[in-house]
């Protein structure tokens, strides 16, 4: 079976680029997934989103023992099907702020990766509830909904008053390119439910007769010769075999990828000789700069009063702020507060938090939006079926454990304030024990979790040393490009949906010209 183009991964981005790319009919584009299509009803309902992991669309990874949260492992779930994560993420849209992009650019040289120069993407990608306008889109095929009171929770609405009582602005939503401030989170949600990018990207277009999907094939390696993918070696249906192609593009993710390309014999020779796997191409760079969002679950508080269910998905609203103080209204994110319509917790600390059921307290997650902490993904031997070593290496960096404690802080300063005097009975966790550096230090330890944001495995940049180009392609191989988050240089300060699907747009406009 030969192809023009083969994608490899139908998740969000490949979604994406498989629609663009097939859009001419002479391009036969074939996509290839491991998963099959997700059927469980409970996917689709936005509020389940956090009780849906480990199920059977679930890569269901795991880290190893975290030095810097207190030796515990963390569960990182990645979607496995057509839609790929965008199956079990929080459906969370924010697209990062001009700041994150800037440093993009700067890491490749490279004006494409700019806010300006991305923004016709983002607005192509959404059909923006509120309308188009300068910066948001309102034909695209992804359905972005703004909330307003009729949805979001008497609770979010004061904690959003309670900071604007404290000094921070009031942003319209996180997308307009300036990201301090307060508001509700932007949500892929259509009429109550969970909307996945292949339900709308990939889905409506696989009758065109030169698009194939096929579910449920193992990729076990890329096959290369003359500076050149010639092939990739699958199971399918229980059957081993060579599809051809002439250009391949991987869109499995920061996981997936990576390890791919080392089980191909590509990447650092001393990951690869200590896998059992002989090098075919150096690419030192594969798997490094694994680096990703954490949030302490967290700021937990029983309520005076009962706490609604919420109408959409717990976690309502993240308020983006800078260290240089709360009124910041432009440049630089560092710390975010979140607020969730319902106890949260993180399961080191789900003893302390016993107390608190559904309905009668509320959780104020905080993290850091641009940690500085860099990891690693590394193979652990050379089949498709051998555990994956993944190191995200969290709060390595003082700068990281410093931010943590001030967001905290602010967490805890929001959460004490006179604006929630009406929900607040008592704070839970952290608890008035702990007051100290210390004390903060050795309670995020055990309440941080990971924000399901892994980026950076096989980064684009202007060094030769990096892996992918500037144009998403691959280094020592003419016609490899990959396209996802693996590719981005350095994490974006919200949830990195929304500049995936950005890449993914750029990389087909830019390619089919």
């Amino acid at each position: 079976m030969g192809s023009d183009v083969l994608i490899i991964g139908a998740g969000s981005a490949g979604s994406v680029v498989a629609r663009r790319l097939s859009a001419d009919p002479s391009r036969r584009v074939t996509v290839l997934e491991a998963g099959h299509r997700v059927t469980d009803p409970e996917m689709r309902r936005p509020e389940l989103w956090p009780f849906i992991h480990h199920r059977s669309y679930d890569w269901d990874y795991r880290t190893i023992p975290q030095r810097g949260l207190a030796g515990r492992s963390l569960d990182w779930a990645r979607g496995k099907g057509p839609g790929g994560s965008s199956l079990v993420h929080a459906m969370a849209h924010m697209r990062g702020c001009r700041a994150d992009f800037e440093r993009w650019v700067e890491l490749t040289g490279d004006a494409r990766w700019g806010w300006d120069a991305l923004l016709p993407a983002f607005k192509r990608s959404e059909t923006f509830s509120g309308g188009a306008d300068a910066a948001h889109g309102d034909d695209g095929p992804l359905p972005v909904l703004l909330p307003g009171p009729e949805l979001s929770s008497p609770l979010v609405q004061d904690y959003l008053a309670a900071w604007e009582a404290l000094g921070v602005p009031r942003i319209p939503d996180h997308n307009g390119g300036e990201m301090l401030g307060a508001t509700p989170n932007s949500l892929t949600i259509r009429d109550g439910e969970r909307v996945t990018v292949s339900d709308v990207y990939l889905d409506p277009v696989l009758d065109r007769p030169n698009l194939t999907l096929l579910t449920g094939v193992d990729v076990h390696r890329l096959l290369v010769s003359g500076g050149r993918v010639t092939g990739v070696a699958v199971t399918r249906d229980g059957v081993d075999e060579v599809l051809e192609a002439d250009e391949v593009i991987l869109c499995g993710g920061s996981i997936g990828d990576p390890l791919l390309l080392m089980r191909s014999g590509i990447g650092d020779p001393a990951v690869l000789e200590a896998a059992g796997v002989t090098t075919l191409l150096e690419s030192p760079q594969v798997g490094k700069n694994l680096h990703d969002h954490l949030l302490g679950a967290g700021n937990l508080y029983a309520s005076r009063i009962p706490v609604p269910p919420t109408r959409l998905q717990l976690s309502e609203s993240m308020t983006y702020q800078s260290r240089l103080g709360l009124e910041q209204s432009a440049g630089t994110v560092d710390v975010v507060v979140g607020c969730v319509v319902g106890p949260s917790a993180s399961e080191a600390l789900a003893a302390d938090a016993a107390e608190v059921a559904p309905g009668t307290g509320y959780t104020l997650l905080f993290g850091v939006t641009n940690p500085t902490s860099r990891g690693s993904l590394a193979l652990s031997g050379p089949e498709l079926a051998d555990e994956p070593i993944i190191d995200p290496n969290y709060l390595d960096t003082e700068h990281d454990r410093a931010m943590f404690r001030l967001a905290l802080e602010r967490a805890r300063l929001v959460g004490g304030s006179e604006g929630l005097a009406a929900w607040r009975d008592h704070e839970v966790l952290p608890g008035a024990a702990v007051r100290s550096d210390a004390e903060a230090d050795a309670f995020i330890a055990r309440a941080a979790i990971t924000h399901h944001h892994p980026v950076g495995t096989l980064s684009m940049g202007a060094s030769p040393e990096a892996p992918v180009t500037p144009g998403l392609r691959f280094r020592g191989l003419d016609n490899l490009h990959v396209v996802d988050a693996s590719v981005i240089p350095s994490i974006t300060a919200g949830p990195v949906h929304a500049a995936t699907l950005a890449i993914a747009e750029s990389f087909a406009a830019e390619y089919t010209g």
